[in-house]
């Protein structure tokens, strides 16, 4: 089971969000980690399984990703998943 206390976004990752209407999406996103509801967000691991990146959805179209920085979960891109 992961777990984490905070999340954190890197880069330009907030700025992204922001100029394609997706905030209020992945803040409600963000909400269910916290709650454990991995289910809802579809949060996985991404292949290969040695880097340990993970990744969950926004919406259909838009994924997450980002990786364990000890008790942090820092997501580092947000992309286009079509």
């Amino acid at each position: 089971m992961i777990k984490f206390e905070e999340i954190w976004e890197i880069k330009d990752v907030a700025r992204y969000l922001a100029s394609r209407n997706l905030l209020k999406k992945y803040k409600k996103q963000k909400a269910f980690l916290f709650e454990r509801n991995f289910k809802i967000v579809d949060f996985k691991k991404r292949k290969p399984h040695s880097q340990e990146v993970f990744q969950f959805r926004i919406d259909k179209k838009f994924r997450a990703y980002c990786f364990l920085d000890g008790k942090i979960l820092k997501v580092f891109h947000v992309d286009d998943h079509q």
